[in-house]
């Protein structure tokens, strides 16, 4: 800093080794900034515990009072507001945009993050962080498994196994609960 007096941004830092990359990625503020929004949403106002109750019983939650059409179309704009968020993000990183973009692989790693994170598929159950961190573990495994130069294939069956594996969790943990 050539006079002293510049104010220093964990986004202005350098954090390139061999090349200039300047600053943390603007993702991660907005990942974390997303994730407290929603953790808070759901935990503390009335249509986050609303969301989780119709996810649980979406019957005992309308015999409750529960509007749950307006709490699903609620749960809907919430999604596609992240989905708008991911989209620019997403612009952001690749320069452009494109209209063929191959989604698939994405659908599945989005669903494995939540189901490794805890989320139930089952419904009434699951938080934000936690589903950001099976997007950690999702990550990795696919990361780790690209730096050894595994093919597509191998990647996606690793993925599949992982998924299978904490589906089953789920399912089992989900039956242990409801027997006794």
């Amino acid at each position: 800093m050539p006079g002293g007096d510049e104010q220093v941004s964990p986004c202005n830092l350098n954090r390139g080794l061999l090349t200039t990359l300047e600053g943390v990625p603007w993702v991660v503020p907005v990942t974390i900034l997303i994730i407290i929004l929603y953790s808070w949403m759901l935990n503390r106002t009335k249509p986050g515990r609303y969301i989780y109750a119709i996810g649980g019983n979406p019957e005992a939650a309308r015999r409750a009072g529960i509007s749950v059409a307006w709490i699903r179309t609620f749960g809907f704009m919430m999604c596609s507001f992240t989905a708008i968020i991911a989209g620019v993000i997403y612009a952001s990183r690749l320069g452009s945009m494109a209209t063929d973009i191959d989604g698939g692989n994405l659908v599945l790693y989005a669903v494995a993050a939540a189901v490794i994170g805890g989320s139930s598929l089952f419904g009434g159950r699951g938080k934000p962080l936690n589903a950001l961190l099976g997007g950690l573990v999702i990550a990795v495994v696919i990361n780790g498994l690209g730096l050894m130069s595994v093919s597509t294939a191998v990647t996606d069956i690793a993925t599949a196994i992982v998924l299978i594996a904490a589906v089953t969790l789920d399912a089992l943990v989900r039956r242990r609960a409801t027997v006794r």
